[in-house]
């Protein structure tokens, strides 16, 4: 179930491919313009991180009511969300993320917005970066999906001001959007730097942003901010910790060798969560731009490759 209506999984029968078919619910205020909206989206962009659209459906169902859906390429490996935050069923089908795999999952979704922000003929803000909008294929890349807030930035203008002739309202996923939303502002790619480090940090703490702990003016940023200043390691996600220290104990190496890749594991961590942190500013101004944050991200990952263990 989401937004506007539900995901059901198909098989076509020319073919015998497994797809995605996104149903709207038609009776849900803005799912027809949430419709229009993914439809214009799909048809001007192609990227190898963005889910891939197989057909768009528009007609009557056996009722003869309104029918309208999409047909997507299937991701066999589900949402980052269900890697994130498994349900009980779950635990015993998925394995934990990796520190390596998340940080190219995060790369995989700073690519996507770099191609909408600064590489589609007509620039296009997501407006929903969120765990459950990256889904990920056989081989754990992630894909950003759910384009059905999609706003398209005019040529001309394209660095702040929407086109109002797409605008399907200012909506996203609580936790995500950007502060400036809520006032009032102007759809812009920084509101989706914004979710993006948001993700970052879900990421890489373990904690969704709208976790109970985050009241009385704490939020996801605030607490990786103090953490940053005191212990880091109260911010990172247990599960990497474990696999940090998991590691180390099958690397073979003298005791200073040791300490020197737990270092230099920990300094790509810190570099994660400060990018995130980066990104996640409360100003507009003092966000990353997300081409930026890709050539960052790569620098990190080259580093996090040299010192990590690969099971």
């Amino acid at each position: 179930m989401g937004s506007f209506g539900s995901v059901y999984i198909g098989l076509l029968d020319q073919t015998q491919s497994i797809v995605a078919i996104k149903i709207l619910d038609l009776t849900h205020h803005g799912a027809s313009k949430s419709f229009i909206a993914e439809c214009g989206a799909l048809r001007r962009i192609r990227h190898r991180n963005l889910v891939k659209v197989l057909t768009a459906c528009s007609g009557f169902d056996f009722n003869g009511n309104d029918f309208k859906a999409l047909v997507y390429e299937f991701m066999p490996k589900g949402s980052l969300e269900e890697w994130l935050h498994p349900i009980a069923s779950q635990y015993t089908e998925r394995s934990k993320l990796s520190l390596l795999e998340r940080v190219n999952i995060a790369i995989d979704v700073a690519c996507a917005l770099d191609y909408l922000h600064h590489h589609c003929e007509t620039p296009i803000v997501h407006c929903d970066i969120k765990p459950s909008n990256v889904l990920l294929d056989d081989e754990m890349t992630g894909h950003a999906g759910d384009f059905g807030l999609a706003r398209f930035l005019p040529e001309a203008m394209h660095k702040l001001l929407a086109d109002p002739s797409s605008s399907v309202g200012i909506k996203g996923s609580f936790g995500y959007v950007a502060p400036e939303y809520g006032v009032g502002s102007t759809v812009s790619t920084q509101g989706d730097v914004y979710s993006f480090g948001v993700l970052i940090l879900e990421m890489f703490t373990g904690k969704r942003p709208t976790d109970d702990m985050f009241e009385n003016g704490l939020d996801l940023h605030r607490f990786v901010k103090a953490a940053l200043a005191d212990r880091v390691e109260k911010a990172i996600d247990p599960i990497l910790l474990q696999e940090i220290e998991e590691s180390e104990k099958r690397r073979i190496v003298a005791p200073e060798g040791k300490n020197k890749s737990w270092c230099s594991i920990k300094e790509c961590m810190v570099s994660m969560i400060e990018l995130g942190a980066a990104c996640s500013s409360k100003s507009p101004k003092e966000r990353m731009d997300v081409g930026d944050a890709v050539a960052k991200l790569q620098g990190i990952r080259k580093k996090l490759l040299e010192f990590i263990v690969i099971a």
